[in-house]
This record gives structure tokens, C-alpha cells and sequence, in this order.
């Protein structure tokens, strides 16, 4: 089977999760296009996105190193290299990168695809994009009324009930809907939930084409729930949060005795032994075959 017989598939989310995700796609796929998260205010790249006026890379650079060919040389494991006892210190060299190829583009997608280039990425095949190209800060409502602002606040929040991005109408590339509108299989997550798999799902431009797409949608649950946003779910609590937020997954998959199922999840779910050995995050090569079974 050559690359244009298998399968486009679009990963959705943010973080190690989408990483891992892209790691597992690539097993199975003709062509890989992965949908970040663009709304983190924490570290260098809440730092960058800050003083910069600019969707923040962190996400991004994880991508592209997930997705970066073999033999591709120094640079892409040198994307996560942080500065130390310099003006710069903590600052991750991948995402100065893009503030510097964003700075003299002009154009966000540009300077991801620039920076794709350089580690080797095809982008015919392989290709990172941003959930939105402009700035967006996420916000949470928790039960009960009270908000949170700011990714890094919402992650440590317990009782999240819907999470937005401001502004709602925030740009979101052309090549974004495309990709979900071509797509043979969209997979959203693992990953946090609302500050990484929603966040790159609720701008309104991604969240209408996912509602349109004809490939199946896939959610891969994570292995266990987190102490805030998603403290005490259960599988059937990611999805009824997920349609809360207007996104229909067609089956679930989840990692076999990890978390419970709960009642009524609504949807098919395929449990499997996906994990690595010490139970902690999805192995490319076990989550990769589970996948390709649900393509179509």
C-alpha cells in the first residue's frame, strides 16, 4: 500500500498528549495533520504569547518534534532545550524559534511550516497548524456560576463545566477547515481535557468543521483522571463533556481496567491495552494499531 492509499488523518488537542498521538498516527497514516492548541499561558510560552501579541508555540513545537523523520538531525530534539542563567533562561529554543519566524513573516502558519521545514517535516505529508492564528485566552465556568481565567488556572481547577476561547470568532486558517473537511479520521486527544483537547476544539472555525466532517471522530481517553479539571470522571464524564461543548466523538478508546466507564456513555468504546509498560502514557505503536482499526 503506497502513502496515497492510507488513510489522512487530523489530530486534535494539545500538550504531551497530542505528541503521543502523532507518534501513534504516523504508523498507519498516508498523511498526518495535527490541530494545536494555541491558548497556554503558562511558562516561555505564556511568557511569549505575553509580551508578543502571539499564539502561544509551545504546543506547536512539541508537534513538531513528534513528527520530525528519523535521521532528521540535531535540530528537532534541540526545539525542547531550555536556556539557563541568560536574559533568555527558561525559555525553550523551539519556541523563540517561532517568535522570531512569526516576527518576520508576518503570518503565524507561515512561521510553523518555516520551522516544519527545518527539522525535515514534508508538509505535504506531514503538517502542524494552529488552532487559531491569533491570541486567544481560554476561560472556564465552573458549577456554580464562578470563572477562571487562564489555561494554567483552569488545569487546577476542580468542577470545570465549559470552557471558551476569547474571542469566540478568533482566526482559524483555512488550511485547518480543509484538513478536517479532507480528513478519512479525526482523532481528538488523550491530554487534559479542557485545557487541551477543548481548547483547540471550541474556536468556532474548528468547531464547525469538526461538526461537519465525514471522517470518523475518535477520542482517545486518558489513562487515569487529573487532581483539578477533571478530578473523579469517569470515561461517560469526558464524553457528556465533549457534547456540552458541541463536539460528537463516534467511538471512544480507552485504555483496558484504567478508568471506569461510568453509566450511559452514549457512544461505542473500544477498550485495549494501549499503554506503556509502566501504565503512565500511551505507547505510539499499541495506540497506533487500536487507530487504524477505526478508520472509516
Amino acid at each position: 500500500m503506497t502513502a496515497a492509499d492510507r488513510p489522512h488523518v487530523v489530530a486534535v488537542g494539545g500538550g504531551h498528549g497530542l505528541a503521543a498521538t502523532l507518534r501513534a498516527v504516523t504508523t498507519y497514516a498516508g498523511r498526518t495533520t495535527a490541530v494545536v492548541a494555541t491558548a497556554d499561558d503558562g511558562g516561555s510560552t505564556g511568557r511569549l504569547r505575553d509580551g508578543l501579541g502571539m499564539p502561544a508555540p509551545g504546543d506547536l513545537r512539541r508537534c513538531i518534534e513528534a513528527l520530525a523523520p528519523a535521521g532528521a538531525g540535531a535540530l528537532p530534539g534541540a526545539l525542547d532545550y531550555r536556556f539557563a542563567g541568560t536574559d533568555v533562561e527558561g525559555h525553550a529554543l523551539g519556541n523563540l524559534l517561532l517568535a522570531g519566524l512569526h516576527a518576520t513573516t508576518g503570518d503565524f502558519v507561515r512561521a510553523v511550516d518555516e520551522l516544519s521545514t527545518l527539522v525535515g517535516l514534508d508538509l505535504a505529508v506531514r503538517r502542524v497548524l494552529p488552532a487559531t492564528v491569533d491570541p486567544v485566552v481560554l476561560r472556564g465556568e465552573v458549577t456554580g456560576g464562578r470563572s477562571v481565567t487562564g489555561q494554567v488556572a483552569i488545569a487546577r481547577t476542580v468542577g470545570i463545566d465549559r470552557v471558551t476561547v476569547e474571542p469566540a470568532d478568533a482566526g482559524v486558517a483555512d488550511d485547518v477547515t480543509s484538513a478536517l473537511d479532507d480528513a478519512d479520521q479525526v482523532v481528538l486527544g488523550p491530554g487534559s481535557l479542557y485545557t487541551s483537547v477543548l481548547a483547540a476544539a471550541v474556536p468556532d472555525g474548528v468547531r464547525d468543521a469538526l461538526k461537519r466532517a465525514s471522517g470518523r471522530r475518535v477520542y482517545v481517553c486518558n489513562v487515569r483522571a487529573e487532581a483539578g479539571e477533571t478530578r473523579g470522571y469517569d470515561v461517560a464524564a469526558h464524553v457528556a463533556a465533549l457534547r456540552r461543548h458541541g463536539v460528537e466523538p463516534d467511538v471512544v478508546v480507552a485504555q483496558r481496567g484504567a478508568l471506569p466507564l461510568g453509566a450511559d456513555v452514549g457512544v461505542a468504546v473500544v477498550e485495549a491495552d494501549v499503554v506503556r509498560p509502566h501504565g503512565l502514557a500511551h505507547d505510539p505503536v499499541l495506540l497506533g494499531r487500536v487507530l487504524a482499526a477505526q478508520v472509516g
